[in-house]
């Protein structure tokens, strides 16, 4: 299949956390927030994914992220709205409401808790690109979904013309060059993991959907668009120099580490809903010596 889809972004795209001060979105840092990011370099945000605590936020919080980071944005760079649900007419009315209110692309996880057969799988990503008019990138997590998406089920899904990405965080290096191998021409691949960012885009990923560009937006950007011109010497470097942050990001479950790094830098309070709750003193520690490393403290 020739790559007549378009390419949503390059680069490096920030999952970003979803800040709360007492039980409410913190609309004031959330801006802030988001300016940084822009001001920085990145080259698109994903609001309501898992590192924004979609799973916890009402319905009415949900659409209220989506449309503030929309109208905050105001088309600067790409915004990429997690819609994904484990109810597929639910996640059509989030996805719905995402493409009426301006949201450039759709991020679709794949079912958690009560999954789907590989069957399954194609008729609800089918059925949320058939009733939607915006670019939807898949969102392949099993750790946390308990649900993986197999190459036979992507080479299905990869016929559809607004089924145009994956967001890969299944760490299975091999699955996904065989997933570029074969479908890179109709579907673009971004990491999922910070730790893959230059392994992924070495075999042809378009960059990556990043938990460490909440703190380090500039070097994301930077490690991907060293990839992207080639230039993996640098890249590889950069990805090298990083992984100790990376790890510690991810020392506890995510968003727990890098909303608690972004509380120490000063960018919003340290609150999260349950079952997410504070860290551990040791991984706490951990994940300071790491900022304090890398010159954020």
């Amino acid at each position: 299949m020739s790559k007549l889809k378009p390419t949503i972004f390059t680069g490096a795209a920030t999952a970003i956390i979803t800040p709360f001060k007492n039980g409410l979105l913190d609309k004031e840092s959330f801006k802030k927030i988001i300016e940084d990011q822009i001001t920085n370099s990145i080259d698109a945000i994903v609001v309501a994914g898992t590192t924004g605590e979609a799973a916890t936020l009402t319905h009415e919080e949900h659409m209220d992220c989506m449309k503030f980071v929309v109208d905050t944005v105001a088309g600067r760079v790409p915004v990429i709205a997690g819609t994904g649900s484990n109810d597929t007419a639910y996640g059509i009315e989030l996805s719905r409401y995402a493409c009426e209110i301006g949201a450039d692309a759709l991020l679709l996880v794949t079912p958690y808790y009560n999954k789907a057969t590989p069957k399954g799988l194609i008729k609800n990503f089918m059925e949320t690109a058939d009733k939607t008019d915006k670019p939807i990138i898949l969102y392949n997590v099993p750790s946390r979904t308990g649900c993986n998406i197999t190459l036979p089920v992507y080479k299905e899904l990869a016929k559809h013309e607004r089924i145009v990405a994956v967001k890969e965080a299944s760490g299975n290096m091999s699955a996904i060059a065989e997933l570029i191998a074969e479908c890179g021409d109709s579907l673009d691949v971004y990491s999922g993991n910070d730790d893959q960012i230059v392994p992924i885009m070495s075999l042809g990923g378009k960059g990556v959907i990043s938990v460490l560009s909440n703190i380090m937006p500039k070097a994301t950007h930077d490690m991907a668009k060293f990839c992207l011109d080639n230039n993996y010497t640098e890249a590889a470097k950069s990805q090298l120099q990083l992984l100790d942050l990376i790890n510690a990001l991810f020392c506890e479950v995510n968003p727990v580490p890098v909303k608690t790094a972004m509380a120490e830098m000063g960018l919003c309070d340290i609150e999260m809903r349950l079952p997410l709750c504070e860290m551990e003193e040791h991984t706490k520690a951990r994940l300071v010596a790491a900022l304090k490393k890398h010159g954020l403290l």
